[in-house]
């Protein structure tokens, strides 16, 4: 067998038991390819063609990059604080890189680099953990959106530079380092839904590319393809 490379975006329509201890899923592309796999794809996975049956593909799933490692922690603790998952995902990736054992100088520490007296607040006992580590800083994070009127600009801010500054300035801090910080999450988040607060749609899509089946999650609604609602 070997790779197929498609660009669409694809939903779980059924499944069915192979045998007693087996199920097999199924979807169809947009193009009316039957797509087989042996588990419900909840990682990026590879897509294949089955010899003989050229109207058929077949998955095997792949290593999780760091990124996607992380995944379904950030879903699950943005999804409990009532979070963006994308606003999650830009914190951590401007704060750590996705290395659950990054240090910074003035000793931030995992994922999402919690100052050891606020991890020791948050009730986080060990902040290489990414687990402990994201419920802690998803946990922060909500605390500041709700201390500033739910404006993520203003709760960014003070997730860097602290909410005291904040406040003393009355907006963002006039601190080079963390004007910089509130664009690069901001940008790397996109824009929130307007009026979006603690209750989010989390949709989910599948697209196949280069031969991988990828998972998407998003809080807005995909404008075509098909897409399946994993959390409210």
């Amino acid at each position: 067998m070997r790779p197929r490379a498609l660009a669409i975006t694809v939903l779980a329509l059924w499944a069915w038991p192979a045998a007693a201890d087996a199920q097999i899923y199924a979807w169809r592309d947009a193009n009316g390819t039957l797509v087989l796999s042996d588990r419900a794809i909840d990682a990026p996975t590879e897509v294949y063609e089955v010899e003989g049956a050229p109207d058929v593909v077949t998955t095997r799933q792949r290593s999780p990059s760091a990124r996607e490692r992380f995944e379904p922690l950030i879903r699950e603790h943005s999804s409990r604080q009532g979070l963006r998952p994308e606003l999650v995902r830009a914190v951590i990736q401007v704060e750590s890189g996705f290395d659950p054992r990054a240090l910074s100088p003035k000793g931030a520490m995992g994922l999402m680099q919690l100052m050891p007296e606020t991890a020791e607040e948050l009730g986080v006992n060990n902040p290489w953990d990414p687990a402990e580590n994201i419920r802690g800083g998803t946990t922060y994070l909500r605390r500041l959106l709700d201390s500033f009127g739910g404006d993520e600009r203003l709760a960014l801010a003070a997730y860097n530079a602290g909410p005291g500054a904040v406040t003393r300035y009355g907006g963002t801090p006039p601190y080079r380092e963390t004007r910089e910080y509130v664009r690069k999450v901001g940008a790397a988040a996109g824009e929130p839904e307007p009026g979006s607060r603690r209750k989010l749609t989390i949709y989910k899509t599948i697209e196949i590319v280069d031969g991988r089946a990828v998972l998407r999650y998003s809080s807005e609604r995909p404008e075509f393809g098909a897409y399946e609602i994993v959390t409210r």
